[in-house]
């Protein structure tokens, strides 16, 4: 049993720009994250005596903030993928069920 609605919204050309849009943005900021993240364990894996030089005289090394930089780049292709949500997805997805009830 299939809804009609559902099936309308499926055959929208918007809904299918909506998915496309959204899972190849998603997938290349997926293979972005899993680049950074896996090289900085290459990284760990294959050159630790770079991650262990000391910054100045201090006893923090390379890998410290390197490794910080790895969170913060987290954090910060989430809110890009966040405020892309916000704007281009959410007004594709409002024109979408305004097509709707048309």
């Amino acid at each position: 049993m299939t809804d009609p609605v559902v099936e309308r919204i499926k055959k929208n050309p918007k809904y299918k720009e909506l998915t496309s849009k959204r899972s190849s943005f998603g997938w290349m900021l997926a293979i972005l994250m899993l680049v950074v993240y896996y090289g900085y364990i290459a990284l760990i894996a294959f050159n630790k005596p770079f991650l262990a030089q000391p910054i100045g005289s201090g006893v923090t090394s390379v890998g410290v903030p390197i490794g910080m930089g790895v969170i913060v780049f987290t954090i910060i292709i989430t809110g890009i993928y966040v405020r892309r949500a916000n704007d281009e997805y959410d007004r594709l997805t409002a024109e979408i069920l305004a097509e709707k009830t048309k």
